[in-house]
């Protein structure tokens, strides 16, 4: 088996989590196949990949509000990001199931971005962004609105309980708000939100992944092929004709009916009279 193989097996096998891991370095790796400039050495995003804040722009091209979660800026973006992605689905995990991760990194994506092209709308700043920050955000703050207090063991640390991590990223977000990556934070902190409005609503009794389930069933049961019925070769035991019985009724009418001609040919021959006893009996009981 060589790497190629052993990738596509982990691929089939994993989970959510771990599709969502190797689509963003699928991503990443394409990426700087047609989007990175060696001799400035920084990606230039295509505003059909990136999420723009141009109302022009991102009215064009729509689905920028979730392509821009699956592209990063460098690798160290990509790094971390997959770091953190994979130890807050871990966590998700534990209490949630999979469709319900990838409805919150999908819905998160999407409205972190709404909250991104809105705010520098009112600021009248012009940016593109990229990063699956916002989505891994969403996940990280929705489990530990749900299990603040859950014990977590840390390399040099010891235990901590996940509010605590979890406090920890969004204050460094604050911190770092009015730094060169201002729409990059305001995407962070909006992620958060969505993750914690998750919760709330999902206590509630409104889960609001149900409906992206469902659109992902429906257009993944758009392209997947209809099992073909395989060709059933029915085998019967083959049974030889029977042969015509011949019922003892009909031998038994032949026979009669021969021995009454033998009679009759004897009457004519030799008058009733030169019967026997029998012969008159038999005569006499069929014709009756």
């Amino acid at each position: 088996m060589n790497i190629l193989d052993d990738i596509k097996m982990q691929y089939k096998a994993g989970g959510i989590a771990q599709r969502l891991i190797y689509w963003n370095v699928g991503c990443f790796i394409a990426a700087i196949i047609l989007f990175y400039d060696f001799q400035s050495q920084n990606f230039l995003y295509p505003s059909w990949i990136a999420l723009s804040s141009d109302v022009s722009t991102f009215l064009m091209f729509p689905w920028t509000f979730l392509s821009y979660s699956f592209f990063h800026d460098g690798f160290f973006h990509l790094f971390f990001n997959m770091i953190i992605l994979n130890f807050a689905s871990q966590l998700f995990l534990t209490f949630f199931t999979q469709k319900q991760l990838l409805g919150v990194y999908i819905l998160s994506a999407i409205f972190a971005g709404l909250v991104f092209v809105l705010s520098y709308f009112i600021m009248g700043y012009d940016a593109l962004i990229v990063g699956a920050s916002a989505a891994i955000m969403a996940i990280l703050v929705a489990v530990t609105a749900y299990q603040p207090l859950m014990n977590i063991r840390m390399f040099l640390v010891g235990n901590v309980k996940l509010w605590h991590i979890t406090g920890v990223i969004i204050l460094l977000d604050l911190l770092q708000f009015r730094g060169g990556n201002t729409g990059g934070h305001i995407s962070h902190l909006a992620g958060a939100l969505f993750g914690y409005l998750y919760i709330v609503l999902l206590k509630n009794g409104m889960d609001l992944t149900v409906g992206v389930s469902k659109a992902i069933d429906f257009f993944t049961n758009q392209f997947r092929k209809s099992p073909s019925t395989p060709f059933k070769k029915v085998h019967k035991n083959y049974k030889a004709p029977k042969e015509a019985k011949t019922t003892s009724k009909i031998i038994t009418k032949d026979r009669n009916q021969q021995q009454i001609d033998a009679i009759l040919d004897k009457i004519s021959q030799s008058g009733y009279d030169s019967l026997s006893k029998d012969e008159k009996e038999f005569l006499f009981k069929t014709g009756k």
